[in-house]
């Protein structure tokens, strides 16, 4: 006998919804906007700024090519959600894709290439010391860049009252994000979904590496109290020793022992519940693509065996939102195009942009409502 259909959200934005005239949510996506919408930022809810920069990716490049990306896989995301209803109502926009951020990215990539094809800077000749030393500095020069342009863009975002998110690019996208919200919100946490610790001081020489964003957040950002990271299965002896010594600050579900816990008969619910009691009130959600299992990112930058399905996914987000934790912001990093041509990771990308949306959206609805009741 098949299981009878949900009942599906019925929950709403507070304000009136964001409904073009003649819009139909059923219908195929004419609009040129995010999941086909045809929102402008001012009227957005949630105000999503594309970072289309990758120039340390280590192992598999592209990842700039995410935002377009997953921009065009989500106008085939139906928009009625089963977990957090018709998400889009609140209204959601992106910004316009930044094609001096894409012309820095290929530039810095192209300089920080030969020390990525050797491993590092790391030479034993002056000459090449002096060359690597320059390029470094020309690529640590353009992430700051890359981070002035967020935390630009989030000061908007957020002095409009709207919630911001970061599509990346590779992980390193959303500092200038994380900066800024960390100023606003003193004592916030971070849930980290990634297969890789990312807690390098720096990597191959470059400072400000996809895989030293959270040794930057939480060195040189004293507002974020927490970082509770989940799915991390490949990680070095540093990093390892970087969460050790943290006192705390750091706490990481690694994937290995969260599936020795099921192993043993703990509930995927259990386990999520462990993650959420670890985090504070306000919480930043950084998603690293890679956090999935491989078969659903496999032009990721560096894919890893393991991690967390999708369901898994979407339930943790769930479970997050129903304790009552306030989402102040969200990224999605690492989505690659398929040299392919096909959209699978776009797809996959776009339908976990869009429960993040859910997520953060959930307790903002409950905001809403408790704010015009006291106000009645």
């Amino acid at each position: 006998m098949p299981y009878p259909a949900p009942a599906m959200p019925t929950k709403q934005p507070a304000k009136p919804p964001f409904v073009p005239a003649g819009f139909d949510p059923d219908a195929a996506a004419t609009g040129d906007g995010l999941f086909g919408l045809a929102i402008g930022p001012n009227d957005a809810r949630i105000v999503v700024i594309p970072v289309p920069f990758d120039a340390t990716t280590s192992y598999g490049a592209g990842t700039a090519a995410g935002p377009a990306h997953v921009m065009e896989a989500s106008k085939q995301v139906d928009l009625q959600d089963i977990q957090f209803g018709a998400v889009w109502q609140a209204g959601i926009a992106m910004l316009p894709i930044p094609k001096d951020i894409a012309a820095l990215s290929k530039k810095a990539r192209r300089v920080a290439e030969p020390i990525i094809k050797v491993g590092g800077a790391v030479p034993s000749n002056k000459a090449k010391a002096k060359a690597h030393a320059k390029a470094l500095a020309t690529v640590n020069a353009a992430s700051e860049r890359v981070h002035g342009y967020v935390a630009r863009e989030a000061e908007r975002i957020l002095d409009r009252g709207a919630i911001p998110a970061v599509l990346g690019g590779d992980h390193s996208s959303p500092f200038g994000l994380i900066a800024e919200l960390s100023l606003r919100h003193p004592g916030m946490g971070i849930l980290q979904i990634d297969a890789h610790a990312d807690l390098r001081d720096s990597f191959e020489g470059f400072t400000w590496s996809h895989a030293s964003i959270f040794h930057n957040v939480m060195t040189r950002l004293p507002g974020v109290k927490k970082l509770v990271q989940v799915g991390i299965r490949d990680f070095g002896q540093r990093e390892a020793e970087f969460i050790e010594n943290s006192k705390g600050r750091v706490t990481t579900f690694f994937d290995q022992r969260m599936r020795d816990r099921q192993f043993n008969g703990a509930t995927w619910s259990a386990v999520c519940k462990d993650i959420i009691a670890a985090l504070p009130q306000e919480v930043y959600i950084s998603f690293d693509i890679d956090g999935l299992t491989s078969e659903h990112c496999p032009q990721t930058g560096t894919p890893v065996p393991g991690g967390l399905t999708f369901p898994e996914v979407c339930h943790l987000l769930e479970m997050l939102a129903k304790t009552g934790r306030r989402v102040i912001g969200f990224d999605l990093c690492e989505v690659t195009p398929s040299t392919s041509g096909d959209e699978w990771n776009g797809s996959v990308g776009a339908r976990v942009l869009y429960k993040l949306m859910g997520c953060t959206l959930l307790n903002d609805f409950r905001r809403e409502v408790k704010k015009a009741r006291a106000a009645r």
